[in-house]
């Protein structure tokens, strides 16, 4: 099976080196002083186990403005012995205009790789600042941050955090075990220690409370959902999936293979490569054609393997080629099943153009036009380009988060133990248990990566019975694996996820119960 769990963080090579621990001298006892009162430190590059900033500002969203009191701090990670072994670096938005926070959302926000930092979501999605960029998403200078008029602020607070070794989070113990740290299940386990922890200190215990994971975060909140329901007694109202992966669901064959061809359809309708009939209709009324064929002919055909019948091989070629905008013969070629990454190579490559993974909209030039994949991921050199310079402008000058800590975008979390990779059962359960617990996912037609018919049948499969169907959904966008990067998904995104904060906050008095 593809490991499409392995995403943002496989896409570079991270160059850090494992042998070299960061912090290794900075393993001592946590200090003393609560982290509201401990200020981070300037010139420094040793990371503080305890640390914390705050700063004031405002943002108008929805017409409105919203005052807001930001905290830029680390919190420690201890062992079973109460060791400070690492620190975490977070973020925290609360609005300062709510007197009672016991009805006040909290949403936890996580980003992936795994390896990446919370940056993404936090400077171009749900937060009071975004990117400069244009609004297709593209860099543009001079680089740095801007207000963000569609930040769910305006209904709930938000805390970013980045785990051990991406941001500024360091492990500080050099004696610690890596893998209680970087692997499925250990990564789903300090976490939710650490949360525990950061709502306790922060008096959050009665807010409604919600996770957002976006790619391989998917992973970490779905599995986030039941750590802390039953091992730490804290219930959720909600968790966002953006992006998701496959949550440790089968789907090896006919059915891995199969799932691309919708975004496939998507890609090449985007960029003008369908037949004429197919180009002229809009790309909401094309997709559930194509995803009925997937579903109902694609995936037997291809079920057959060798033993398919010739006559309905070449039919099947045929309408993979009209769906895909490749050749037929090229589908033959390759028996019915291409692969994503010869469709990135192959969609352009009469026109000396490669598509890139994330977000096929982006457009690269390989070396060569012959090949079976392109030399790299031009959406992702286009997005370290903007997000690289705005992150460390905004906590170091703007925030005044002072240090001389690196900030990894992406960090040496490697090898990743992906074993016992159970999340989506996790999260089903965690929903049976919790009748309050409702899930919203959302995808980019255009990512090649995590594709959207692939996160469709992610939901379809989390609850086989279909008894808690009516508590998920699932929301499309025109774009790719960071959705909110184009400007017309960003304000609907955030509007979604405003919409289901809403309808996942019970009545007052409302029970919860089946």
């Amino acid at each position: 099976m593809k490991m499409r769990s392995v995403l943002l963080a496989a896409l570079i090579s991270v160059a850090y080196s494992s042998s070299a621990q960061e912090n290794a001298s900075a393993a001592a006892a946590a200090p003393s002083a609560p982290a509201a009162k401990v200020s981070a430190g300037a010139n420094d590059r040793l990371l503080q186990a305890e640390s914390a900033v705050h700063s004031t500002g405002s943002v108008t969203i929805k017409g409105k403005v919203v005052p807001y009191k930001a905290t830029a701090g680390t919190q420690p990670v201890w062992d079973k012995d109460g060791k400070v072994i690492a620190s975490l670096f977070y973020t925290y938005y609360q609005r300062s205009d709510v007197s009672n926070r016991d009805k006040r959302p909290l949403v936890f926000s996580f980003n992936g790789g795994p390896g990446s930092a919370s940056v993404w979501m936090h400077v171009a999605y749900t937060g009071p600042k975004m990117l400069n960029i244009d609004d297709e998403g593209y860099p543009v200078q001079p680089y740095g941050v801007r207000d963000n008029p569609h930040s769910i602020l305006d209904v709930a607070d938000i805390v970013y955090i980045d785990p051990v070794n991406t941001g500024f989070s360091r492990i500080l113990d050099p004696k610690a075990d890596r893998a209680q740290f970087f692997g499925v299940n250990a990564d789903i386990a300090y976490l939710a220690e650490w949360l525990n922890t950061f709502v306790s200190r922060n008096s959050r215990w009665n807010s409604p409370k919600y996770l957002i994971g976006e790619s391989y975060g998917t992973t970490r909140v779905s599995g986030l959902a039941k750590e802390l329901q039953n091992n730490h007694w804290m219930y959720l109202n909600g968790v966002i999936l953006v992006s998701p992966t496959e949550l440790g669901i089968k789907r090896d064959g006919p059915v891995d293979t199969a799932l691309a061809l919708p975004y496939f359809a998507a890609t090449a309708w985007y960029h003008k490569a369908l037949p004429a009939d197919l180009q002229k209709r809009d790309l909401n009324n094309l997709l559930p054609e194509v995803e009925a064929f997937t579903l109902d002919e694609y995936i037997p055909a291809l079920a057959r393997g060798g033993f398919i019948d010739p006559a309905k091989r070449q039919e099947i070629a045929a309408k993979v080629a009209r769906y895909s905008g490749l050749s037929e013969k090229t589908v033959l070629q390759n028996n019915l099943s291409v692969s994503p990454s010869f469709f990135w190579k192959d969609l352009l490559r009469e026109k000396g153009k490669t598509v890139g993974r994330l977000d096929s909209r982006y457009l690269g030039i390989d070396r060569a036009d012959a090949g079976v994949s392109p030399d790299y991921n031009a959406e992702l050199t286009s997005w370290l380009h903007s997000f690289t310079p705005a992150i460390n402008y905004y906590l170091r000058d703007v925030l005044k988060y002072k240090t001389d800590v690196k900030y990894n975008m992406f960090g040496p979390v490697h090898p990743w133990d992906n074993s016992n990779d159970r999340t989506g059962e996790n999260l089903r359960l965690a929903m049976a248990e919790n009748p309050y617990m409702r899930l919203m996912i959302q995808s980019g037609y255009y990512d090649g990566a995590t594709n959207y018919f692939d996160a469709k049948y992610t939901m379809w499969q989390i609850d086989p019975s279909g008894k808690m169907k009516d508590r998920m959904e699932f929301q499309g966008y025109r774009s790719g694996h960071m959705m909110y990067l184009r400007a017309e998904d960003l304000a609907s995104s955030n509007e979604h996820i405003r919409e289901f904060i809403k309808k996942s906050t019970p009545a007052a008095g409302q029970p919860a119960k089946y």
